[in-house]
């Protein structure tokens, strides 16, 4: 819950002082979806722990970025090639290599916490595509940031009001004062990096967003290799060439299309202005 707050107060304090944004391009009707979305992404991918365990979780979450894919196509009419699937096909792979290591000792495969994570996964799959959505509509990152999230804290507000969470966590921190300070670098740590997030699908679109997420989570398992050294096996080894590698070409696709379809609009304005000149 404190995530959202940090997210909340973040977006509201530079939409109001630094953008100084005051008009909302999307009804208040868009953002049930995304505050639903939110909840559950979170809250069904935290109660999945119950019944497996970590490794097999990131096995799970892994594979978001093919269904994120396909919902694109149907929402956002977003065509991917036979190469762009094979290599998210490669990434979630990759990723899925890195978590077997540990996976192979202590796999869990209760069927609820298995269908729990995977309605997750669906969730994290529809918010970037519905925020994408929002975008194309006109809405600021600002706004989406902002109401998206404040939604979600009234929700996770209440809920934890009624569960006696919210009490309990208000007392310890009450005590805890040096937490006070790490309190405030997470606010702004989680505000920065939602910030860069939100304006990479509005910039790139909602695949691009979960590539990059999955990206931040190669490095995050790198740099885990670098500072806490662990035992060695090829699994991780496999799993960094499928992870980098496709991440690499993805790039590359990306540009290329890019590329193309700016000398496309180059193409067809240079045909526009020689029909109108030999016109005159």
């Amino acid at each position: 819950m404190f995530f959202y707050f940090s997210v909340t107060l973040g977006s509201f304090i530079e939409r109001t002082y630094v953008a100084k944004e005051t008009e909302r391009k999307a009804p208040l009707s868009a953002y049930p979806l995304l505050t639903l979305c939110l909840l559950t992404s979170s809250g069904l991918s935290n109660m999945s722990l119950n019944y497996i365990n970590f490794p097999t979780k990131v096995v799970f979450r892994s594979c978001k970025l093919v269904p994120t894919m396909i919902i694109a196509s149907i929402v956002n009419k977003r065509v991917f090639s036979s190469l762009e699937y094979v290599l998210a096909f490669a990434v979630c792979l990759g990723m899925i290599l890195f978590a077997a290591a540990d996976w192979q000792l202590t796999p869990t495969f209760h069927p609820i916490g298995l269908v729990l994570v995977s309605l997750s996964v669906v969730a994290d799959s529809i918010l970037p595509n519905a925020q994408e959505s929002l975008f194309n509509c006109g809405s600021t990152r600002l706004e989406v940031t902002l109401f998206s999230n404040f939604f979600t804290l009234i929700a996770m507000t209440l809920s934890t009001l009624l569960s006696g969470d919210l009490l309990g966590f208000i007392g310890y921190i009450m005590g805890q004062r040096t937490l006070y300070l790490y309190m405030g670098v997470y606010t702004l740590i989680s505000y920065i990096a939602v910030s860069f997030f939100m304006q990479i699908v509005k910039k790139f679109g909602a695949v691009t967003g979960v590539l990059a997420g999955t990206a931040r989570k190669a490095m995050t398992l790198i740099l885990s290799f670098v500072i806490f050294p662990k035992e060695f096996s090829w699994y991780y080894a496999f799993g960094a060439s499928l992870v980098l590698g496709g991440l690499l070409a993805s790039s590359l696709v990306k540009i290329q299309k890019k590329a193309k379809a700016q000398h496309e609009k180059s193409s067809e304005t240079e045909m526009f202005i020689a029909n109108q000149t030999s016109k005159v």
